[in-house]
C-alpha cells in the first residue's frame, strides 16, 4: 500500500511537471490535472496559486475562484493557502456512468479584473466494483444431439470500472462436457461461450450444473459469479432463424412510452411445441432493459421509458428467441437516439457587479455569463442578446462566455436602475428560449449642481421690524442623490461689513437680523450661495432683494415758519389787503414715502376765525375777506399739518400776523393806478346786515347767525382732499423748490425796521402795474438786505430777481404804492 501511494505521488508530480511544463510552452491558460476517485472530503488536487505563479494574497485580492461546469460544484479554492481541494469524494462511476474517461472541467475566475483560466481534472478509476452477472442463475437448454463444438453465448457480466478495472477475463468451473472460450466485442467488451466438447446424454445426465466467474484487471482482482444450469433436451433438429441478423432502427428522444422501436421476427420450422418461439433480451445493459421492453410473443420492441439524447445517444440490444425444443438463436438490435430540441438554453451568471457609477466609461464590464444548451447540432447552437434601447452591449469571449458591458454614458438622474433581460435563444426547428433577469444600480456621482427655483428672489419687509423675524426663504434642488443632494445655503459677502440679512444654512430661511429705517435703508441685494455636499461640492448662486416698506413713523417737520421762533416777529399784512391776499406760507415735509408723506394743511386755531384761511395741499395762508380798520391789530395763527399714514401724524406751526397801514415810502408806496377799494364799502354791507338781523331776530338770534357764520368760513376752508400734487411728494427729501423760498424786502431808509416780510421770489413789478386780488403770482425782490438799503439811499427799487437797481425818476409811480404787487 505505501509502495502503491508513493507511486501515485510520483505520478501526479510527473503529471504536474509535464503539465506546468506544457503550459508555459504553449502559452495556453489551461490546468490540468487527475485525481483518483474515492478520495476523502477536503483532499489535494494541486496548488493553484504556485502552479499560475501568483502568491496567495494576489488571489485573495483579487476575489479568485473556482466555478465548475454544470451545476455541481465537486472543487473548492482556498484563498489563503492557493490550493484546490475537493468538496465531497467523487465517484467516477456516478459522475462518468457511459465515459471510459472521466473528465471534469472547471474555471478559475479572478475579479477585478475579470480574468478566467481553464483547468481539468481527469478522475481516474480505481477497483471499487467487481463484476456483476445479470441474474445469478442462468439457464440453458440443450438439445441431447448438439453436436460437440456448438457454442452457447452467455450472459455478460457488468463492471461498472473502466480500464485495467473493468472486466478483464472468466473462468469456468471444472467439468467434462463444456470449456469456455473468451472473445471481444467491436466496442472492446469481452463475452463468453460456453463451447460443447463432448456429447450430452439425457439418460445418463438430465442437467449440468456450472460456475461462471467474471474477474476484473484491478490489483487486488474482483470477480462475480453465476451459476449456470444446462438443461439437456430431447432432440430438437431445427433451430429459430432471425429474418436479420442485426436490426438498425432510429428513434426520436421525445418518443412517448409504447412507440413501437422494432419487430423481431425468427422462424422455426419445427411443429408443435419445437416450432414456437418466444424472445427475450439478453447480453443488454440494465438501463437499457428499463428503457426498452419486449414482446416475449411477438418480437415486438417497444419504448417503456424517457429516452434522453444527452444521456446515452446509442443502445445496443441482443434479443434472443428460443423455441419449445430450447433451440435459440440471437440477433443485433442498434437503436440510435435522435436529438429533439427538448432542452432549453442555460444561462450561468459567473460575475455580477451590482452597481457601477454613472461616470463610469464606456465597455466597463457589469457582468460574466455562461450559455449552454444540452442539445447537439443546430439545437445546441445558441444566440444571446438583450434589449437594444439599454445602453449595454454583450461581447462575446469564449467556450460560450459572454461579458455584459456598458456601450454608452450613464445618468442616474434619468434611469437609476436597469432590469435588463438576457435572452438566450437556440437554432433548433421549434426554437428554445430562456431569460435571466440582471438588476443594474447606478450610483451618483456629483454631476449636478444645486438649482434655485428663481433667479432673483423678491421679499418685501415693514420698517422697525423685530429682530431675527423670518421674512421668506430661498430654495434650492439638487438632482443628485444622498449627501451629493443635500443643499446648504450661505450668504455671499463681497465685505467686510455685517449684513442686515442672515439665512439659514439648512432649510434657506431669510432672518432680518435687525430692526430697519426705511428712511436708511430702502433695500439690501445679497447674494445666496447654495452648495451641495459632493465632493468636490457644486454651488450656484441666486439674487435676493429685500424690500423694506415704510410705515407711518415720522410727523411732519414744519420748515417755516422756523419752529425755534426766529420768526416771532411774525407777517406784515397792509390793511388794504383785499379777499386772496397771500400772507405767508406753510412749509413742511416728511420723511416717509408714499402716501405717509401726503401732507394736508387746516387751520387748528385763529385769533378771528373768519380773516384767514389756509390751503389745504399748498399750505398758504391767504386773508379770507378784505381786512377792514375795526380788525385787530394782531393775529395768531395755529396751521395743523397732518400727514396721510394709518394713524396720521401732524405737526403744528404758529403764524404771528401784525396788520399795518403803511410802510416805508421807498418800497410800500401803492401805485396811483391800482384799483381803489373802498374799505367801508363791505363793512357798511355788514353793519346794515346787522342792523337787520337785530331788528328782525332776538340777541339770541344774532348769536346764532354768528355760529352759522362761522361754520360757513371753515366750510369754506374744508374742501374734498384732492390728489396730492407731485411737488408735495417730491419734497419729502427735505429741498424746497424754487417757488417755495422766500427773501425778505424792506422799505427804503428802515434797514433797521422791525417790519419784515416774506415773499416767494418772483420777479419785482411796478407799482403802478395793475393787479387784483384774486391774482395768485407774488413779486419776489431777489436783491439782498444790504443791497436794499443802498437802493433806498439812492431813490431807487429793485426791478427782479437777478437785475440791478432802477432810477427812481423811471419809477415815479412805485412812489405811490410801496406794497410790492404779487401777480
Amino acid at each position: 500500500m505505501a509502495f502503491g501511494r508513493q507511486s501515485r505521488g510520483t505520478e501526479r508530480q510527473v503529471v504536474l511537471f509535464v503539465l506546468c511544463v506544457c503550459v508555459c510552452q504553449s502559452g495556453a491558460e489551461t490546468l490540468r490535472y487527475s485525481l483518483a476517485e474515492e478520495m476523502e472530503r477536503d483532499s489535494f488536487v494541486a496548488n493553484i496559486a504556485k502552479d499560475l505563479g501568483v502568491s496567495p494574497s494576489q488571489l485573495a485580492s483579487r476575489n479568485a475562484r473556482v466555478v465548475s461546469e454544470g451545476n455541481e460544484q465537486y472543487f473548492r479554492l482556498n484563498l489563503n493557502t492557493g490550493v484546490l481541494t475537493v468538496k465531497e469524494t467523487l465517484d467516477r462511476e456516478a459522475i462518468c456512468p457511459q465515459s471510459d474517461i472521466c473528465t471534469l472541467f472547471f474555471k478559475i475566475l479572478f475579479e477585478s479584473p475579470v480574468q478566467l483560466i481553464r483547468g481539468e481534472v481527469e478522475v481516474r478509476d480505481v477497483n471499487d466494483n467487481s463484476p456483476v452477472f445479470p441474474e445469478k442463475e442462468m439457464v440453458l437448454e440443450i438439445l441431447e444431439t448438439t453436436s460437440p463444438g456448438t457454442r452457447f453465448p452467455l450472459e455478460t457480466a457488468q463492471d461498472r470500472d473502466v480500464g485495467s478495472n473493468g472486466l478483464q477475463n472468466y473462468s469456468l468451473g471444472s467439468n467434462s462436457h463444456f470449456s469456455l472460450v473468451l472473445g471481444t466485442g467491436k466496442d472492446g467488451a469481452k463475452y463468453a461461450e460456453l463451447v460443447l466438447q463432448r456429447q450430452l446424454d439425457r439418460e445418463q445426465q438430465g442437467e449440468v450444473n456450472l460456475l461462471l466467474s467474471a474477474i476484473d484487471g484491478g490489483s487486488p482482482p474482483r470477480s462475480g459469479t453465476a451459476q449456470v444450469r444446462i438443461v439437456v433436451l430431447d432432440a430438437n433438429d431445427n433451430i429459430p432463424v432471425f429474418s436479420r441478423e442485426v436490426y438498425e432502427v432510429r428513434v426520436a428522444e421525445n418518443s412517448p412510452p409504447e412507440q413501437l422501436v422494432v419487430r423481431v421476427v425468427a422462424a422455426d420450422p419445427d411443429e408443435g411445441s419445437y416450432g414456437r418461439v418466444r424472445y427475450a433480451f439478453t447480453q443488454t445493459s440494465e438501463r437499457s432493459r428499463q428503457l426498452f421492453e419486449l414482446n416475449a410473443a411477438t418480437g415486438e420492441i417497444r419504448v417503456s421509458g424517457n429516452l434522453d439524447f444527452e444521456e446515452t445517444k446509442k443502445h445496443k440490444l441482443v434479443v434472443r428467441a428460443t423455441d419449445g425444443g430450447g433451440l435459440s438463436a440471437h440477433c443485433k438490435v442498434h437503436v440510435e437516439v435522435l436529438d429533439v430540441n427538448d432542452n432549453a438554453p442555460e444561462i450561468a451568471l459567473t460575475s455580477l457587479t451590482a452597481s457601477i457609477p454613472e461616470d463610469a466609461p464606456p465597455r466597463t464590464v457589469v457582468a460574466l455569463f455562461s450559455v449552454r444548451d444540452r442539445d447537439s447540432g443546430d439545437n445546441g447552437r445558441t444566440d444571446c442578446a438583450i434589449d437594444v434601447d439599454l445602453p449595454f452591449s454583450l461581447t462575446p469571449t469564449f467556450d460560450n462566455y459572454y461579458e455584459l458591458r456598458t456601450n454608452a454614458a450613464l445618468d442616474r438622474e434619468r434611469t437609476a436602475e436597469y432590469n435588463i433581460t438576457i435572452t438566450a435563444i437556440d437554432w433548433g426547428r421549434s426554437r428554445l428560449s430562456s431569460r435571466e433577469r440582471i438588476f443594474v444600480q447606478i450610483s451618483d456621482v456629483n454631476d449636478n449642481p444645486p438649482e434655485f427655483t428663481q433667479d432673483v428672489y423678491t421679499i418685501s419687509v415693514n420698517e422697525n421690524n423685530n429682530p431675527m423675524l423670518r421674512i421668506g426663504n430661498v430654495n434650492a434642488t439638487d438632482a443628485d442623490a444622498g449627501k451629493n443632494s443635500r443643499v446648504s445655503y450661505a450668504l455671499v459677502r463681497e465685505d467686510k461689513e455685517q449684513p442686515d440679512v442672515s439665512i439659514n444654512s439648512e432649510n434657506g430661511d431669510v432672518y432680518i437680523l435687525r430692526p430697519l429705517d426705511y428712511e436708511e435703508v430702502r433695500a439690501i441685494e445679497v447674494t445666496v450661495r447654495a452648495a451641495d455636499g459632493g465632493s468636490p461640492a457644486l454651488s450656484a448662486e441666486a439674487l435676493l432683494r429685500v424690500l423694506v416698506r415704510d410705515e407711518n413713523d415720522n410727523a411732519p417737520v414744519v420748515l417755516h415758519p422756523p419752529p425755534d421762533g426766529s420768526a416771532a416777529a411774525g407777517e406784515l399784512v397792509p390793511r388794504w389787503a383785499q379777499a386772496g391776499y397771500l400772507v405767508a406760507k406753510v412749509v413742511a415735509v416728511d420723511a416717509d414715502a408714499g402716501q405717509n408723506a401726503w401732507l394736508s394743511y387746516e387751520l387748528a386755531k385763529a385769533t378771528e376765525p373768519g380773516l384767514f384761511r389756509v390751503g389745504l395741499h399748498s399750505g398758504e395762508v391767504r386773508t379770507a375777506r378784505a381786512v377792514t380798520e375795526r380788525d385787530a391789530p394782531r393775529h395768531r395763527l395755529v396751521v395743523l399739518v397732518r400727514d396721510r399714514g394709518q394713524p396720521p401724524r401732524s405737526s403744528t406751526a404758529t403764524l404771528t400776523i401784525t396788520l399795518v397801514d403803511g410802510f416805508s415810502e421807498a418800497h410800500l408806496r401803492v401805485s396811483e393806478e391800482a384799483p381803489t377799494t373802498d374799505p367801508d364799502g363791505r363793512l357798511t354791507l355788514y353793519l346794515i346786515i346787522c342792523l337787520a338781523c337785530v331788528s328782525a331776530l332776538f340777541l339770541a338770534t344774532a348769536a346764532a347767525a354768528v355760529v352759522v357764520r362761522l361754520r360757513r368760513a371753515r366750510q369754506s376752508m374744508a374742501g374734498s382732499l384732492p390728489t396730492f400734487p407731485k411737488s408735495a411728494a417730491e419734497s419729502s427729501a427735505g429741498s424746497l423748490p424754487r417757488s417755495y423760498v422766500y427773501d425778505v424786502c424792506f422799505a427804503a431808509g428802515t434797514v433797521n425796521s422791525e417790519f419784515r416780510f416774506l415773499r416767494p421770489l418772483f420777479p419785482c413789478f411796478p407799482a403802478g402795474l395793475p393787479h387784483g386780488p384774486g391774482d395768485q403770482r407774488s413779486s419776489v425782490c431777489s436783491a439782498n438786505l444790504g443791497e436794499e438799503a443802498d437802493w433806498a439811499a439812492q431813490g431807487r427799487v429793485p426791478l427782479s430777481e437777478g437785475t440791478g437797481p432802477r432810477p427812481a425818476e423811471e419809477n415815479a409811480s412805485s412812489d405811490q404804492n410801496p406794497w410790492l404787487t404779487h401777480q
